[in-house]
């Protein structure tokens, strides 16, 4: 009896296995494919972190980066590669569709990738290292920033076991070569004519995953794409420094207009959302505070240019700190960041000049007399209606006024207002029109 109970006890046990492994067969393999186009910049390399970590939590079978880029900043480019290596699901770096590019920081992410693979019809290269803004790279700091890209470079080529003296051939001269020449030089690892040949070809591949071994398993995977969401979409467009430096203006200008001129209500609204964007795009980049503060300072310095006369050196002042906070606005020491000259001066100008005339235009009317009200009244003439010896009544601007006049007027004499009281006019006589 005892030997029948075992052999009951064995064969649940090997029904229950039997149906533990099915289950783990049935459950789908999934590869998440993300499109990473543009330039490298922050609003990009925080939509593929969370493609990165989307794809970990889902425990995905790889990651899938379909990368199409002309480069762009050096800091983005370093947290993408980081991001990568440190990736407890394996990221595969497809240069695709046909036409599309790595160039210059898209190097760099290709080859911090466990595999990279290119389509037909696509290139690789160009990544010489430039400084975009106001500063210029003097020849040391140039090479510091050369020998820093090319010993970066080498180190993720090696780790993934590619040509790592092509890497630095294409950062130093800015090599760039085609697909095929890339995998014949083992800059790749593969070719696909698209993403289900690339599935196919991976499959049963042997790659390092966080420091340990892994293997691929994607044939027939189920493919589920990663979309840009509104906030990675907006953040990409804005996260250029020009373009954040653009709408910052846009809206110190919307929020001035709508200080001088209150009620007409658009202006504000335009610059708020514009200061908005602004700011939510400066949470990505390094934002020099003295540049901000500097600009701001200007902004003041504009308003009070209405509310003081200073015969233009409030202005002056203004213009000055504008130029000055522009040019400090994000830290120079971060490579590919800051401000256009060909965007700054024109900007700054058109920016001044603005300000300037809105305070010019508030300055006279200050100044000017008031047409409306009992205010209006001060000039206009009229005709005495009855005898003024002082008061009487005169006919002005077209109403019969109570009126006084410290000389006595005759009925039907010209008379001019020089004072208001409590609705009553004081008045004197007027010379007669010829």
């Amino acid at each position: 009896m005892k030997f029948k109970y075992l052999i009951y006890l064995s064969i649940f046990i090997l029904v229950g296995l039997g149906l533990w492994s099915a289950g783990l067969e049935a459950a789908p393999r999934r590869v998440f494919v993300l499109p990473a186009v543009g330039s490298i910049n922050p609003g990009l390399a925080e939509f593929i972190l969370d493609g990165i970590r989307t794809a970990e939590k889902e425990q995905a079978e790889a990651l899938v980066i379909q990368l199409d880029t002309p480069g762009g900043l050096d800091s983005s480019m370093r947290q993408i590669a980081q991001a990568i290596i440190n990736s407890k699901v394996p990221v595969i770096v497809y240069v695709s569709p046909r036409g599309a590019r790595a160039a210059s920081a898209g190097l760099l992410i290709t080859m911090a990738a466990p595999v990279a693979a290119m389509a037909p019809g696509t290139n690789i290269g160009a990544a010489h290292p430039v400084s975009v803004g106001l500063g210029k790279v003097d020849k040391v700091m140039g090479q510091k920033m050369v020998n820093d890209m090319v010993a970066y470079g080498r180190a993720l080529a090696t780790e993934r076991g590619r040509n790592a003296d092509w890497v630095e051939k294409g950062i130093r001269q800015s090599a760039s070569i085609p697909a095929a020449e890339a995998l014949r030089l083992k800059v790749v690892d593969l070719g696909a004519e698209d993403l289900d040949d690339l599935l196919k070809k991976v499959d049963g591949r042997k790659v390092m995953v966080a420091g340990k071994p892994l293997v691929l398993h994607t044939a027939g995977a189920t493919v589920r794409d990663i979309p840009e969401g509104l906030r990675t979409r907006i953040l990409k467009h804005i996260a250029d420094p020009n373009i954040a430096f653009i709408l910052m203006m846009i809206g110190l200008a919307g929020l001035y207009f709508e200080l001088a001129h209150p009620g007409v209500v658009f202006p504000g609204v335009v610059g708020a959302l514009c200061l908005l964007l602004a700011f939510f795009a400066f949470q990505t980049l390094p934002i020099n505070f003295i540049g901000i503060l500097l600009i701001l300072l200007a902004f003041i310095l504009f308003i009070l240019e209405f509310k003081i006369t200073s015969y233009g050196l409030l202005s002056l002042g203004g213009v000055i700190s504008l130029l000055l906070g522009s040019m400090m606005l994000f830290r120079q020491g971060e490579m590919g960041i800051g401000i256009s000259w060909w965007v700054l001066i024109p900007t700054v100008l058109v920016v001044s000049g603005f300000f300037i005339a809105v305070a010019g235009i508030v300055f006279r009317m200050h100044f000017r007399r008031s047409m409306t009200g009992t205010a209006g009244m001060v000039g206009e003439k009229g005709v005495a209606h009855t005898a003024l010896a002082p008061e009487g009544q005169v006919f002005v601007h077209g109403e019969y006024w109570h009126a006084v006049s410290e000389e006595p007027i005759a009925p039907g004499e010209p008379v001019e207002v020089v004072e208001v009281v409590n609705l009553k006019l004081k008045v004197r006589k007027a010379e007669k029109s010829q």
